[in-house]
């Protein structure tokens, strides 16, 4: 390989031959390539123009193949809506790590700030509570969690891959996981700015209270407390726990339970909705009822199918992908159109009301989560709009036939049918 021609380069350089033929009669408002001047590869006449012959990463540019030759219906630019955990720090204690992404390394995500967390056998992320609520879903194991609520009534429950659990701010909780490897789950905060690393800690109010106040606070002497721990825990291992009936026995209380589940069995219930493309799952207070401030769709997409053209009018989209490739496109006013791609891992983030798709551009199912903050999802499908406004109405529009547009789908079908 020269100095000069980088292997993907010349792997580019390539596919711009096919284009090259065609360089010289491109004009703007053409079918598939809209602006003046023309957008894409098709500018190209010379195929070692499209080569990056300076530094650059295959590797990382491999992730990114849309931003490397957009489409040539993107235009413009839009605020970075691409993260990812895959290069989030990690934050590892004896017991699991944490690493999490926020507005402060991803500035548009304002609404919603997200954790990855993992906890060993037995491990125990410290008893503590939060300035905002606690939204998750388990992506590995199983794990048991404690919660109180402002009338003493306590709740202790397992969880396990694919399930949710949600806890309102300011309600004091634990988590560990179980057998027989500890467990894996997503956090998601109703709040960008909200940091994993800056929780209320129950050893850290130990920690900094006068003895005395804690003996008077607790009934007991205070050489109680000689031996607490002087800094925080945050994760740390210890023993399973005993039997989850065993834990419920014990956390009783005479008011009984509190009212409404803290978790919820998202992967494994039913669709909202499905077609042969894929199906979307959704979970908000309509029937998760604790959840007030987050509701969430877990969406899954069969090879060469995709989420169809979409937005949401309530709140910004937060995305996790679990599994597959994917492709997104998103739309905003000037106009700007910007494609990008997501793998396991990555993290995607839509403003409200911006017309977005997400395409399976890979060989296996396209999993990912969309979390919004809202107390219901809602979403607005383009094809639902155009099926439901006068036909003549779309027509001088798009100039596309009448009896073409009937044939349109006529609903929202979450993913469309392949």
């Amino acid at each position: 390989m020269s100095d000069r021609l980088s292997r993907r380069g010349i792997l580019t350089a390539g596919t711009a031959f096919g284009f090259a033929g065609m360089a010289t009669s491109a004009r703007a408002a053409s079918f598939g390539n809209p602006d003046e001047p023309p957008q894409g590869t098709i500018n190209i006449t010379r195929p070692a123009d499209l080569t990056i012959p300076g530094p650059h990463s295959d590797a990382i540019s491999g992730q990114f193949p849309t931003s490397l030759s957009p489409p040539a219906t993107d235009v413009g630019s839009l605020p970075q809506f691409w993260a990812s955990f895959n290069n989030a720090q990690r934050r590892i204690q004896n017991g699991g790590w944490a690493r999490q992404v926020t507005q402060e390394n991803f500035p548009i995500s304002t609404t919603i700030s997200g954790v990855d967390m993992r906890l060993g056998a037995g491990a125990i992320r410290e008893m503590h509570w939060h300035q905002a609520a606690e939204w998750a879903y388990v992506t590995y194991g199983s794990c048991r969690i404690t919660v109180l609520d402002p009338q003493g009534r306590a709740s202790v429950a397992d969880v396990k891959a694919g399930d949710l659990w949600y806890f309102p701010a300011g309600y004091p909780h634990s988590l560990q996981g179980l057998g027989p490897d500890g467990t894996q789950f997503l956090l998601c905060f109703d709040d960008g700015k909200q940091s994993e690393y800056s929780t209320l800690l129950v050893n850290e109010w130990f920690a900094h209270t006068p003895p005395d106040v804690l003996a008077l606070n607790f009934g007991v002497p205070a050489e109680t407390f000689k031996n607490i721990p002087l800094h925080d825990l945050y994760i740390f291992p210890s023993d399973l726990p005993q039997s989850l009936a065993a834990d419920q026995k014990q956390v009783e209380n005479p008011l009984g339970p509190p009212p409404n589940p803290f978790v919820f069995t998202l992967a494994d219930g039913p669709a909202t909705k499905q077609t042969k493309g894929g199906k979307v799952q959704i979970a908000d207070s309509t029937n998760f009822k604790v959840a007030t401030t987050i509701a969430a769709a877990l969406v899954t997409v069969h090879p060469s199918g995709m989420r169809e053209m979409h937005w949401h009018p309530n709140a910004d989209e937060w995305q996790y992908y679990i599994k597959g490739t994917a492709q997104m496109g998103v739309f905003q006013t000037g106009p700007n159109a910007v494609t990008t791609n997501f793998n396991p891992g990555d993290v995607g983030y839509i403003k409200r009301n911006l017309g977005h798709y997400i395409k399976n551009v890979g060989s296996d199912d396209l999993v990912f989560l969309e979390v919004f903050r809202a107390p219901e999802y809602q979403d607005v499908a383009l094809s639902d709009w155009l099926t439901h406004t006068p036909t003549q109405m779309v027509t001088a529009h798009l100039n596309v036939p009448a009896d073409t547009i009937a044939k349109f789908t006529k609903a929202s079908v979450g993913v469309v049918p392949v």
